[in-house]
């Protein structure tokens, strides 16, 4: 067990209020009772009034006054800490000056030993981060307080390919990463129907006195499994649908938007999804054509036709071509 986990526990078990000896705290932690009193020594530094009496009825202990538990941390959480910094912030989670300024808490409480330590580890990854608008920030933290307060919002929005913006009014349920971009799923009120928009799209925002209730335990989470659930043809048994392939290119099978939902299974080169059969039939074998030799369907034998056919379909139609 790591130094900082042993110290901890032994805090733990002298916080029962039993008087303990070196000798029994150094067997419950397996460790030397040489190495039990340099603990000792680090928790006195740390500021908890730690006790050795000697004597028949002597032992170790914690004074009564001590009330609070210091921080230590294993080199492997503070590391975990750090990273999960380095990803919110990829991600333009709209609250990284506050994580930034909590990390910067838990460093202050660190022994120096831990400092180095982190300072060592916690090197070795970095996220890189999209571009995004500025304005990206602000925007999800107003619509996360008027989703927190049931406040109806008025939007200008860009969708996608469209030649001019719109202006409409949502009531915003939750926000959802996804994919590397920003969602809010909210209320439309020109729609009357739950739709989901893209943060970076949303132009300009801006409060109305309209408010509304939120549907109880909304999940944004939930909503786009179910969106993604509606996407399937037909409702009734599944099948088993395995694919072999490079590992990269499985993350791109199971990384697609709708297909993502229905992985059973995954190991380094192979995939099991569990589909039904009209929307296998109907979106797998040109989707899985794209990826050329990379993949192998290995079953069921039905889809393996339909890619065969669609590409001998594919070769025929540029067969007389000239040269």
């Amino acid at each position: 067990m790591a130094k900082w986990d042993n110290m901890l526990s032994m805090l733990w078990m002298l916080r029962s209020g039993k008087k303990l000896t070196a000798a029994q705290i150094a067997d419950s932690l397996e460790t030397s009772v040489r190495t039990v009193y340099r603990y000792i020594d680090a928790l006195c530094a740390s500021g908890v009034p730690v006790v050795a009496e000697s004597g028949h009825d002597g032992g170790i202990r914690i004074l009564d006054s001590f009330k609070e538990t210091p921080l230590f941390f294993s080199s492997v959480e503070l590391k975990a800490l750090v990273d999960a910094f380095k990803f919110a912030q990829g991600a333009g989670y709209p609250y990284t000056e506050e994580l930034e300024s909590a990390l910067k808490k838990v460093e202050n409480g660190l022994q120096e030993e831990q400092r180095r330590d982190l300072s060592r580890q916690a090197s070795g990854l970095d996220v890189i981060s999209p571009a995004r608008p500025p304005s990206v920030v602000p925007l999800l933290r107003e619509l996360e307080q008027a989703a927190k307060d049931g406040r109806t919002v008025r939007i200008v929005y860009h969708k996608a390919n469209a030649e001019q913006e719109s202006e409409r009014e949502i009531d915003p349920y939750g926000l959802a990463y996804d994919r590397n971009e920003w969602y809010v799923v909210a209320f439309c009120h020109r729609a009357q129907a739950v739709r989901t928009f893209r943060v970076d799209r949303i132009l300009r925002l801006e409060l109305t006195e309209a408010q509304f209730e939120q549907p109880e335990q909304f999940s944004a989470s939930a909503y786009f499994r179910d969106q993604s659930e509606q996407g399937r043809e037909a409702e009734g048994p599944l099948t088993d649908i395995r694919i072999e392939g490079e590992p990269g290119t499985l993350n791109e099978v199971c990384g697609h938007w709708h297909l993502r939902h229905y992985v059973a299974e995954r190991t380094d080169r192979e995939v099991r999804l569990l589909l039904d059969v009209p929307t296998m039939n109907k979106y797998l074998p040109t989707y899985l054509l794209t990826f050329g030799t990379a993949i192998r369907v290995l079953e069921p034998l039905e889809l393996k036709r339909q890619i065969q056919e669609a590409a001998s379909g594919i070769a025929g139609h540029y067969e007389n071509d000239p040269d």
